[in-house]
């Protein structure tokens, strides 16, 4: 019966590899998820509670940097209250809508919240950009987090092996 579990692990670690990729899947908090049960059937012998503690908070940061990524973009180009909230709302109404939603999302969110702070159409259009390029970076970073996370997990199973 280990097997089988062994297997579901190895299987939410591998969709949560490919949703670092595709941003439709939650691809972080799989990996996590399917390295937790690992350890788990293990009981805990190669990945203990501080590497868990450790790839966990990892985790955790990744997901915050790839949900705040595009309002961020819209912030670093001087982006208004309204735009870098409506980058937020576009990022997370985005998820909803597939790859085009979380494309267009920010970029919408921070346009349409330039617009609503009386700026103009051109100035929306560069803190709509800013907020791609904000959610571009988040992706970016959301994949190399979740290979850190892999390297982690090897090296605390290969670090805490039973000597042969």
């Amino acid at each position: 019966m280990d097997s089988f579990w062994y297997l579901i692990g190895a299987g939410l670690i591998v969709v949560g590899l490919a949703g670092a990729v595709v941003p439709v899947l939650p691809g972080i908090p799989l990996i996590f998820g399917g390295m937790w049960l690992i350890a788990g059937i293990d009981g805990y012998r190669h990945l203990g509670r501080w590497w868990l503690i450790g790839i966990g908070s990892l985790a955790a940061l990744g997901v915050i940097v790839d949900l705040m990524a595009g309002a961020l973009g819209a912030k670093r180009v001087g982006a208004s209250p309204r735009a870098v909230t409506g980058a937020l709302i576009g990022t997370v109404l985005g998820l909803f809508f597939g790859l085009p939603g979380l494309l267009l999302g920010p970029f919408l969110g921070a346009a349409v919240g330039e617009l609503v702070a009386g700026k103009d159409l051109q100035r929306s259009t560069h803190v709509g950009v800013g907020a791609t390029l904000g959610f571009l970076f988040g992706a970016i970073v959301k994949l190399v987090v979740s290979l850190t996370m892999l390297g982690l997990f090897a090296a605390a199973w290969w670090w805490n092996r039973s000597p042969s």
